[in-house]
């Protein structure tokens, strides 16, 4: 078998090194100045570094079976920088695979065709939506996240903006902005924040990335006046947990300049349990309150509805393994929560969950058909769902594997579920991962009408990417997405 040279190989690396360094400034303008979002098969291209794309681009084999490199996806991202293309996200990879399929030639001619609805048209709107002020009441583990996410993806036609958050005093309001900003900054989980941060105690403030962020301490929202920092008709994104009906998430809508709410926990009564994918068209106007349900709902519903239409589910088992959270004790002590006592990181703690009943909510078609438990392990984020179901088609392990792989390319749960086929992939590997739910198809069990599917999740980034998709529904943010599946 003949091989390259390895001088050929290196030089090889370094070409491509080279091109992927040039179009990182293009993917920038793109976003920036067309408000389009460049994609490689789901996986955003913008602010990405060169070894990131480079692996993206790699990624493409494993789910395609085709080589795709930069030097295929480059000459389409130069011209698209020549179209004058409105507002769209644009997956590359999809584009690059069928322009190498057909042969290459006259890119500009290609995308001209491809892209036709957005071709001339950068004057043109993408959305009829309005600049929607967000504000996150309590700054925990996922009010940080939300922030990172919100910061990361202000501009680009994506009209969110982080103007606040809700915090309780903690006596030295300089030291505790310091803290809160450093918390921002640092994580032991997700890394470093990627940009710069600073404080402004007086005006008690922190910016980032350009990002004016008010601090607003208050004990409870009745405590405040939004309008009162220039902030209106916001939506108060409630991260505490504290309250969980329509009686006590109503207090935010009774803050001048806030007109709705959005729970980062499952809601309780009549609130919608939104999960983005499934039914966040549910949403309308008159919705003022809202739940994006919980991280392990998010993990589970999409698989459960594509599985349900294509198969059909009699009834199932859901087990969750769940990280460890600061709902726990670090070392045993009282706790009201049955186990929830044990020190969280020496012990599973088994318990319950709620989200095999919640996923009634989201699917009412599942009704009744499923159960579920939790167990608590001493990881601090990624968690997995292990669906043991009884379907009322027979398939086997293979065909299973290629309809969730196909679901997660070419289906509008696209960036909901994602896909591995890795006999070494491990739990950490999916620290940041923005999908609901990643199926790990080398677990996968099928047997006639008996199935086993285990589902991996970022409990805390994948799940706050799902919480800014909803934010972004219900600020009438909807992009174009090219090309069109099935195209």
């Amino acid at each position: 078998m003949s091989q390259q040279p390895s001088d050929t190989v290196f030089q090889e690396w370094h070409d491509n090194q080279a091109l992927a360094e040039q179009m990182i400034p293009m993917i920038g303008r793109l976003y920036r100045h067309n408000n389009v979002v460049t994609t490689l098969y789901g996986r955003s291209l913008f602010n990405r570094s060169v070894i990131r794309i480079l692996k993206d681009h790699r990624y493409v084999r494993k789910v395609e079976g085709t080589e795709l490199s930069v030097q295929d996806t480059y000459p389409l991202v130069e011209a698209m920088g020549e179209l004058n293309l409105g507002p769209a996200h644009v997956d590359v990879g999809k584009l690059g695979v069928a322009f190498k399929k057909q042969g290459g030639g006259d890119a500009v001619a290609f995308l001209r065709k491809e892209l036709a609805e957005i071709v001339d048209q950068q004057d043109a709107a993408g959305n009829n939506g309005e600049p929607k002020d967000v504000v996150l009441y309590g700054f925990g583990r996922i009010g940080r996240l939300l922030a990172r996410v919100l910061v990361e993806k202000a501009g680009g036609g994506n009209l969110l903006r982080l103007r606040a958050i809700v915090v309780r005093g903690r006596g030295d309001i300089a030291k505790d902005l310091e803290k809160r900003a450093s918390l921002l900054r640092r994580d032991s989980v997700h890394g470093p924040f990627n940009g710069t941060i600073s404080v402004d105690a007086e005006a008690r403030t922190i910016t980032a990335n350009g990002n004016v962020i008010q601090v607003i301490y208050a004990d409870s929202p009745a405590e405040i006046d939004y309008t009162a920092y220039g902030i209106d008709n916001a939506v108060v994104v409630d991260n505490t947990g504290i309250w969980r009906d329509e009686a006590g998430l109503g207090q935010h809508l009774a803050c001048k300049g806030a007109s709705k709410a959005l729970l980062t926990a499952p809601g309780k009564g009549d609130i919608k349990n939104i999960v983005y994918g499934i039914n966040h068209d549910d949403l309308t106007g008159d919705d003022r309150i809202i739940s994006a349900a919980s991280c392990t709902t998010n993990a589970i519903v999409p698989v459960l509805k594509v599985l349900n239409d294509e198969f059909g589910v009699e009834h199932g088992h859901v087990e969750t393994v769940h990280a460890y959270t600061n709902d726990q004790n670090l070392i045993d002590n009282y706790h009201k929560g049955d186990r929830r006592g044990r020190s969280a990181p020496l012990n599973m703690v088994l318990t319950e969950t709620g989200a095999a009943k919640a996923v009634a909510k989201a699917l009412p078609e599942l009704a009744g058909k499923l159960t579920g438990n939790a167990i608590r392990v001493p990881t601090p984020n990624v968690s997995m769902a292990i669906l043991n179901l009884r379907l009322e088609k027979e398939t086997d392990a293979e065909a299973l594997n290629d309809f969730l792989r196909r679901m997660s390319l070419d289906s509008p749960f696209q960036k909901q579920i994602d896909y591995v086929d890795s006999p070494e992939v491990v739990s950490t590997d999916f620290v940041g991962n923005r999908h609901a739910g990643i199926v790990d198809a080398k677990a996968t069990i099928a047997n006639g009408k008996n199935a086993v599917l285990y589902v991996w999740y970022d409990n805390e980034f994948g799940y706050s990417c799902q919480v800014v998709r909803i934010l972004q529904q219900m600020s009438n943010v909807h992009f174009l997405k090219l090309p069109r599946a099935g195209a």
